[in-house]
């Protein structure tokens, strides 16, 4: 509770200082103001444009998502058992990845056009290698005491992924699907903003062409709610499927 009040305390000190500095220190062009932005927010939320075109955003990003991270956490599972072909790969990957995401954005568009197939793709290759590498972190650093333990019991590949290299590195796992819930929404808001006639990326783009600032801060903040639902999506599923997270937490509150 207390950390609620902070929190509502250093929100309102921000809001009231932007408030007061915008149109008199700070020219309301650049910067808008609270007011007018909640103004702003309030009427695309009610004639449903703010909901339709984050309705497209989250289905672009979370399709994206799980493509990616699926594919990341698959291919992390692989490489982390797989020390041989781990080394051999280890090159392309890290120049794949040292690469930025956003200059890939016109190959795409060259390879698949301009359509949702283009911004769904983009986020998932974003996704992917964040996903896959904190999956392959936490498979190499599964110990390797408990390894050798179910080796010598008789355990094979199929019952050691399932049994202990999964269990062990779910927290590694989930780790980078949280992560990669914001970089998720930087894809698909970027593709739609290179491409796309509707989305919360499109929208900002729109309110930026007709000079209209309050109008991209109501979009950008459309952009931080659905980041935060998304979130929060995600750490609902992490404990349903990690259990033993909740104890912990209950534990720590306890104490």
């Amino acid at each position: 509770m207390k950390i609620w009040v902070l929190r509502g305390i250093i929100l309102v000190v921000i809001v009231a200082v932007w408030e007061a500095v915008s149109g008199r220190l700070v020219s309301l062009f650049f910067l808008s103001r609270p007011s007018l932005i909640v103004e702003k927010f309030w009427k695309i939320l009610i004639d449903g444009t703010l909901l339709h075109h984050m309705a497209i955003t989250t289905g672009e990003a979370v399709a994206g998502f799980i493509i990616g991270g699926l594919a990341g956490a698959g291919i992390g599972l692989v490489l982390g058992r797989s020390k041989l072909l781990a080394e051999t790969l280890d090159p392309f990957i890290v120049a794949f990845y040292s690469l930025p995401k956003v200059a890939l954005a016109p190959m795409f568009i060259l390879w698949f056009g301009v359509g949702l197939q283009m911004r769904i793709l983009f986020t998932a290759v974003i996704v992917l290698f964040l996903v896959f590498l904190n999956t392959y972190t936490g498979v190499r650093n599964v110990s390797r005491e408990l390894i050798t333990v179910f080796r010598l019991m008789g355990a094979n590949e199929r019952q050691m992924m399932r049994m202990v290299i999964l269990p062990s590195a779910f927290s590694w796992i989930f780790a980078g699907l949280r992560l990669s819930v914001p970089y998720a929404l930087i894809g698909a808001i970027v593709a739609e903003i290179l491409t796309g006639d509707a989305g919360l990326g499109y929208l900002v783009e729109n309110a930026a062409a007709q000079f209209d600032t309050a109008g991209v801060f109501a979009a950008l903040a459309g952009v931080m709610i659905l980041a935060l639902l998304l979130n929060y999506a995600v750490r609902l599923l992490e404990k349903r499927l990690m259990p033993w997270l909740v104890v912990e937490d209950q534990r720590e509150i306890a104490i």
